[in-house]
């Protein structure tokens, strides 16, 4: 079978005013960005919400893959094969990733979006706008504190760090000397930055005026808090964020419609593209698809929890992908016995909605008895468990899960999010780490402890928490692939992002900038001097 990126560059691509077209989007609504992306305005979401909203998550994810953005890809193409008016939408990728181990973000096989190569590197700069959006900012306090600091800024208690869109572990940990600000600080990487995650909860233009204003960038040498807006530099701001916050029209390699915009990790951030692409494209079809980071846990859980609760949206049905060969990993080795972790998943999503379904990524390698027992498994949790192969047939490998998300949206979700905003911090962490991650107990640092108390006195207590843990197990230990319960969560770190409107709660050993790995995807990157790219993923 040919590479992604050749599949990719052999499809017969749309010009992109033919893709808008099928959505009755008049011209006067987008402007091209060359002949296959458009940056859509604003004003499309003024029509009227109606869609069915379809999330697609995954069991906890393994170092092969469990094609969930390939998942979303080939249904919402499926969707429209059935003669439904569907829309996918998803995060924009970054360059850690991208030059990284894990790769780009545009599906794979025959379900992907086009055109590959743009979208996984620089697309519309909406990342390189969100990088020095968020870097002017810093450099805004600093300058502040260097030209005489009249608002009385403490060097030490700096809450705003500047960020970068690679990974590069040097920048995890520098001194900088600056007149009075000489101090310890971090970058982190750009999809886990706040001014990332504003740019994806926004509602409207003015509410992304309101959510930067309201960033917590440091206290002051009383402890009271200083915002963004003291620093009188949310217009200079807003005018680098003015086309980023446009959402991005693509395509499927079916022709279909596909909207990119904003790339929050989901293992340090909230993990879901941006509030304004959905509720844009839930204006525009019958069916919208669209994706949460990494597996049911972390992802979405913050879909329902930070983004749902943020936009008011009502999800009519989550889908939880997978594989035998993941199921079988998460259960060291053995197939049955990763049953019980993808029985979590899907108890911990009816814990939202009614309306669940698995569907499981075929490989050539996986057994009848394999598939029957499965199936047998997730028919006594009362889920259908369906088989999908878009891979390798594009839309036609996932008709089968297409009808059957047209049957349950035709039920009441009955969506609810998992605890109230007004329960104190504590009990809100305490909810979500012991009914879906299943730990045991919860032990706090006194840097975290103390942190708490300050939010509070701050009158940051009524926010949704998002947690930063490794995606790899419910435990906040990689290396314990597959594990159910029983094991003690530690909280290290507590920071609002209060621009952002929610409560990071960072867990033991989580980072928030990545290093490059001795076999990271830049070095098996080409580009020939037609400028023709291999090596792409």
């Amino acid at each position: 079978m040919k590479s992604d990126i050749e599949i990719a560059n052999s499809c017969q691509k749309l010009s992109i005013d033919k893709i808008a077209s099928k959505l009755n989007i008049n011209d006067c609504h987008y402007e091209m960005y060359g002949k296959y992306k458009a940056k859509l305005d604003l004003d499309i979401l003024n029509k009227k919400t109606q869609g069915k909203l379809i999330l697609v998550t995954s069991i906890n994810p393994t170092p092969y893959g469990e094609g969930k953005t390939t998942v979303s890809i080939g249904l919402s193409d499926a969707l429209c094969k059935l003669g439904k008016k569907s829309i996918v939408t998803l995060r924009e990728p970054s360059l850690g990733p991208v030059f990284g181990l894990k790769g780009g973000a545009t599906g794979g096989g025959y379900s992907q979006v086009v055109p590959m190569e743009d979208i996984n590197l620089h697309f519309t700069g909406d990342l390189h706008a969100i990088t020095t959006c968020n870097n002017l900012l810093a450099a805004a306090i600093d300058n502040h504190i260097y030209h005489g600091n009249k608002l009385k800024i403490d060097n030490h208690k700096i809450q705003f760090n500047r960020a970068i869109d690679i990974n590069d572990r040097v920048l995890r940990d520098i001194k900088i000397e600056n007149g009075q600000s000489n101090r310890s600080e971090h970058f982190n990487i750009t999809a886990a930055s706040e001014i990332m995650a504003i740019l994806c909860l926004a509602n409207s233009v003015a509410d992304l005026r309101q959510r930067l204003s309201n960033i917590l960038v440091a206290y002051n040498l009383d402890n009271e808090p200083i915002f963004a807006s003291d620093l009188n530099c949310v217009d200079s701001l807003m005018v680098v964020l003015k086309d980023a916050i446009r959402p991005n029209l693509v395509q499927t390699l079916e022709n279909n419609p596909a909207i990119i915009h904003g790339g929050p990790f989901a293992n340090i951030a909230h993990g879901c593209n941006s509030l304004i692409a959905t509720k844009m494209a839930l204006s525009l079809a019958d069916y919208v698809v669209t994706e949460a980071g990494f597996g049911a846990d972390l992802g979405a859980e913050k879909f329902f929890d930070i983004k749902c609760r943020i936009g008011n949206l009502k999800p009519n049905v989550v889908v939880i992908n997978a594989t035998i060969r993941s199921i079988k990993y998460n259960g060291n080795g053995i197939l049955k016995n990763g049953f019980d972790l993808l029985g979590i998943h899907i108890e911990n999503m009816k814990q939202f909605l009614n309306n669940v379904v698995v569907c499981i990524n075929k490989f050539s390698d996986d057994t009848n008895e394999e598939l029957e027992l499965l199936s047998e498994y997730c028919s006594s949790k009362n889920v259908s468990c369906i088989l999908i192969d878009n891979y390798h047939k594009g839309s036609d490998g996932a008709i089968q899960l297409a009808n059957k998300i047209i049957e349950l949206t035709k039920n009441n979700s009955n969506f609810k999010p998992l605890y109230e905003l007004d329960l104190p911090i504590e009990e809100k962490i305490d909810i979500i780490c012991k009914k879906i991650y299943h730990a045991q107990k919860i032990k706090y640092s006194s840097l975290a402890i103390e942190k708490i108390k300050n939010l509070k006195k701050d009158g940051f207590n009524n926010l949704p928490i998002c947690i930063a843990k490794t995606p790899y197990s419910l435990s906040d230990d990689k290396q314990k692939i597959g594990i159910t319960g029983g094991f003690e969560l530690e909280i290290r770190n507590i920071k609002v992002n209060n621009g952002a409107g929610f409560i990071v709660v960072y867990l033991s050993n989580i980072l928030t900038l990545p290093g490059l790995g001795e076999n990271a995807n830049l070095y098996n990157i080409k580009i020939d001097d037609n400028l023709n790219i291999s090596g792409l993923i």
